[in-house]
C-alpha cells in the first residue's frame, strides 16, 4: 500500500525538478490469479485517466459516500474495508500491475462490486477525473518515507498536495494517513497543521489511535512483532 515517486539518482540534483508523482514504476511476474483480474476484472471496474471527469454516482449506479485510496498495493485492505462497508464506494488507484490484477481478482472472487480502479497516477486523477468537494475520504496508507533529507521534497505530502485533496474532500471529509515511519509522520504533521482549511482530529493535536476502519496488514503485524510503531492522522475538512 506504499506510494512513491519517480526514482532520481543520486548526484541529480543539477537537474530539473521532476513534479512530484504518487507511484514509481515497478515490474513483477503476474500469478495466474492477477492475469485473471485484469482480463476479467478490468473491462468491469477499470476506469481510464483519459476519460476526464466522472460522475461517480454514474459509474457506480448510487449515490454512496466514497473513499479515494491512493496506492492499494495488493489490495488486501482495500478487499477488507470494501466488503465491510457494502453501503460503501472506493476509488482506488496503484499502478503497479500485480497489485492492479490482485485486487481485481479479489474483487471477483469476492463478488464484490463497490470499487473501482485506476493504474496511473493518483494525482492526475484526482486533479483530472474528481469532481471538487465530492469525496467522504482520502486513504494514504503507508507511503513511500523517502527518509535521506535529501529526497524529503519527493514526499507526496506536501502543501500543494494538502490543498489539493481539501478541494477534494466534501466539507466534513477526512484525510486519512498512516505510516510507519516516524519522522515521516512529524513531516505531516508539519505539513497538515498549517495547511488552510483543515482540523486534526487528535485530541492531543497530533496522531489519532488506530481506527477499526483501518485493517490491519501482514507487513504491520511483522512490524509490531519487531517493535516498530505506526503513527495513524486524521485531518477534516472545516472549510
Amino acid at each position: 500500500m506504499s506510494e512513491v515517486v519517480e526514482p532520481v539518482e543520486d548526484g541529480a540534483a543539477e537537474r530539473p525538478h521532476r513534479a512530484i508523482k504518487s507511484f514509481v514504476m515497478r515490474s513483477g511476474r503476474m500469478t495466474e490469479g492477477q492475469q485473471r483480474g485484469l482480463d476479467l476484472g478490468w473491462p468491469k471496474f477499470g476506469l481510464q485517466l483519459e476519460d476526464g471527469l466522472r460522475d461517480f454516482d454514474q459509474v457506480f449506479g448510487r449515490s454512496a459516500p466514497r473513499t479515494f485510496e491512493i496506492g492499494f498495493g495488493m489490495g488486501h485492505a482495500t478487499l477488507e474495508m470494501a466488503a465491510a462497508a457494502p453501503e460503501q464506494d472506493f476509488i482506488g488507484v496503484e499502478v503497479h500491475k500485480p497489485g492492479v490484477g490482485a485486487l481485481l481478482n479479489g474483487m471477483l472472487t469476492q463478488n464484490l462490486s463497490n470499487i473501482r480502479v485506476y493504474s496511473c497516477d493518483a494525482l492526475e486523477v484526482l486533479r483530472d477525473c474528481v469532481a471538487d468537494a465530492s469525496l467522504d475520504r482520502l486513504l494514504l496508507f503507508f507511503p513511500d518515507p523517502w527518509h535521506k533529507s535529501r529526497h524529503h521534497k519527493r514526499r507526496i505530502v506536501q502543501p500543494a498536495f494538502a490543498e489539493l485533496v481539501r478541494q477534494k474532500l466534501k466539507i466534513g471529509g477526512v484525510l486519512h494517513m498512516a505510516t510507519d515511519w516516524e519522522q515521516y509522520a512529524e513531516h505531516m504533521l508539519e505539513v497538515m497543521n498549517v495547511a488552510p482549511g483543515y482540523r486534526n482530529l487528535a485530541a492531543d493535536g497530533r496522531c489519532v489511535e488506530r481506527p477499526s476502519e483501518r485493517p490491519v496488514t501482514k507487513f504491520e503485524r511483522r512490524g509490531e512483532r519487531l517493535g516498530h510503531g505506526v503513527w495513524d492522522l486524521k485531518f477534516q475538512r472545516i472549510d
